[in-house]
Formats: C-alpha cells, sequence, structure tokens
C-alpha cells in the first residue's frame, strides 16, 4: 500500500489530467468561438491544470522517480481523455480503444516492477 503522501500527488495529477483534457477539447463544443478566444479559454483551463501538475510533481518526486511520475501523468492523462471524450462529446471508448490503452497499461506496470533490472 502506498505511503499517504503519495496519495495527494497521485489525486492532483489526476485532476490536472481532467482539466487538461478539458483545455485541449471543450472548445470543440464551441464552433462559433474564434481561434484567439479559444486559445485563451484553453490557456486559462491549462493555467489552472499547471497550479495542480506543479505541486503534484513537486510532491511526488519525494514517493516516486520520475520515469514514474511521468508515467502516472500519462496514464491519467488517458484516463481523463476518456471521461472527457464520454462526458462531453457522447464517445465511450470502442474495443480498439480500450486494447490500446491496456497495453499502454502493459508498459506502465514495466515502469513500476522493472522486472527487466
Amino acid at each position: 500500500m502506498p505511503a499517504a503522501g503519495a496519495i495527494l500527488p497521485v489525486i492532483l495529477l489526476a485532476l490536472a489530467a481532467v482539466l487538461m483534457n478539458v483545455a485541449w477539447y471543450y472548445h470543440l463544443k464551441q464552433p462559433s468561438l474564434g481561434l484567439l478566444a479559444a486559445i485563451g479559454l484553453a490557456w486559462g483551463i491549462a493555467l489552472v491544470e499547471y497550479c495542480l501538475a506543479v505541486p503534484a510533481n513537486r510532491i511526488g518526486i519525494a514517493h516516486f522517480s520520475l520515469a514514474e511520475l511521468k508515467t502516472i501523468q500519462e496514464v491519467l492523462s488517458l484516463a481523463g481523455f476518456v471521461v472527457v471524450a464520454w462526458v462531453l462529446f457522447g464517445q465511450a471508448p470502442g474495443p480498439s480503444q480500450l486494447a490500446g490503452f491496456a497495453l499502454i497499461a502493459g508498459g506502465a506496470f514495466m515502469i513500476f516492477k522493472s522486472p527487466l533490472g
């Protein structure tokens, strides 16, 4: 079981992942929004995301290696994408996407377990 201090960075990274995916894709639901306004909206959301991600990494480095932190961030980014795509766009992941995510999860397992030394 992870130390209590190791949970906070994961929670912060999960929230950051959802916000970043919202920043990347929400403007697509606003096609009448001008490009500069869409960029401004995305940057505003991304600023909040960075306010979560930076502390998550600063706290997390005491509990995880840099490769582990990046792996956590990437896995959570994909999970956040699935949530945003499903909730905001009604696009549930299909079998191919789920298989791809399973392969990525296998790669994440390799990072954390390092069975190859």
